[in-house]
C-alpha cells in the first residue's frame, strides 16, 4: 500500500473541498472494496476522504423509502420499517457478504462502486430508484453506465437513494461460494401500477433489465409466467466459475425463485 493523506471531514461541503484539492483523491465509505484494492496495489490514491465523519446514515419510510448513503448493509437488512415496506430489499441486504462486510460496507459505497456482481444495483434498477447527490437526482436507469462506471462526476458523491414502494418484490441469487458476490442475481418487482421490472446482476458486464420477463410478469406475476422465457447467452460473462450459457440458464431459474420469494 502506497502512502496517502487521510482526511475525515465533518460536512459534505468539507468532503467536496477535500476531494477537489486532492491530486488523485478517493472517497472512503465502508472501505470494503477500496481498502483491499489498495492492499493489492490496484489503487494508489493520493488522498483518502473518509465519509464516516458525516454521520449520514438511516432509513426513512414514507410514500417512498429513502436510505442515506452511509447506512450499512446490516442496518438496511435490520430496519423494521423497510422490512414492511420493501421486504425484498431488506432480504437482499441481509445476503451481502459476511457479517463483517455487512457491518462495515455501506449502500452508498456499493452503488457508487457499481461492481458488476454487486447486489444493490439490481435492486436500484429493479425498483426504479433515484440516486441523490448534493446537486441532482439521477434515475437508476441513467446512473449505471458500465462495469465499475456510473454517471457520477469527478468529486460528486451519493447522499441518499430513494426507492418507490412496490406492491411486492423479491431477490434471488446464485452466489460465488468464496466471495458471496452474485454469479447471477435477479431482482423482480411488481410496481404500484401492476407493471413488472426485472433486473439482473452478476451475469454480464453490468446490471441490466430483461424486457421479455417484464412483459410476461406484467400480465401474470407468477413463476409459471416465466416458463419458456429465456435470456440469450451472447454477451454474458464466461469465466472459470460459469459459462455464459450456464449464466443464461441461471437467470431464468433465479427470476422464478425471486418471484416465488416476492412479498
Amino acid at each position: 500500500m502506497e502512502n496517502f493523506t487521510y482526511h475525515r471531514p465533518a460536512s459534505a461541503a468539507d468532503a467536496a473541498a477535500a476531494i477537489k484539492s486532492a491530486k488523485d483523491g478517493k472517497f472512503l465509505s465502508g472501505g470494503q472494496t477500496l481498502i483491499p484494492a489498495m492492499k493489492q496495489g490496484l489503487a494508489a490514491p493520493s488522498d483518502i476522504i473518509d465519509l464516516g465523519g458525516l454521520k449520514n446514515s438511516g432509513v426513512s419510510v414514507g410514500a417512498t423509502v429513502v436510505i442515506k448513503a452511509g447506512t450499512t448493509h446490516a442496518d438496511v437488512a435490520g430496519d423494521a420499517g423497510l422490512k414492511k415496506a420493501i421486504p425484498g430489499l431488506a432480504a437482499l441486504a441481509g445476503g451481502i457478504g459476511d457479517p463483517h462486510v455487512r457491518h462495515k460496507g455501506t449502500i452508498g459505497g456499493s452503488v457508487a462502486n457499481n461492481d458488476p456482481a454487486a447486489d444493490y444495483p439490481a435492486a436500484c434498477l429493479g425498483l426504479g430508484a433515484t440516486i441523490h447527490t448534493a446537486g441532482r437526482k439521477i434515475a437508476a436507469g441513467d446512473f449505471f453506465t458500465g462495469m465499475f462506471s456510473t454517471a457520477l462526476q469527478d468529486g460528486e458523491m451519493i447522499s441518499a437513494i430513494e426507492f418507490p414502494v412496490p406492491k411486492k418484490c423479491g431477490y434471488a441469487k446464485f452466489p460465488n461460494p468464496a466471495s458471496l458476490y452474485a454469479m447471477v442475481g435477479v431482482f423482480v418487482a411488481q410496481l404500484a401500477d401492476g407493471s413488472a421490472r426485472v433486473a439482473v446482476t452478476g451475469a454480464g458486464p453490468g446490471v441490466f433489465r430483461v424486457p421479455e420477463m417484464e412483459a410476461a410478469l406484467s400480465k401474470n406475476f407468477s413463476a409459471e409466467a416465466l416458463n419458456g422465457v429465456a435470456v440469450p447467452a451472447k454477451g454474458l460473462n464466461s469465466d472459470l466459475h460459469a459459462s455464459a450459457a450456464y449464466r443464461a440458464h441461471l437467470i431464468t431459474v433465479m427470476a422464478k425463485r425471486a418471484v416465488e420469494a416476492a412479498k
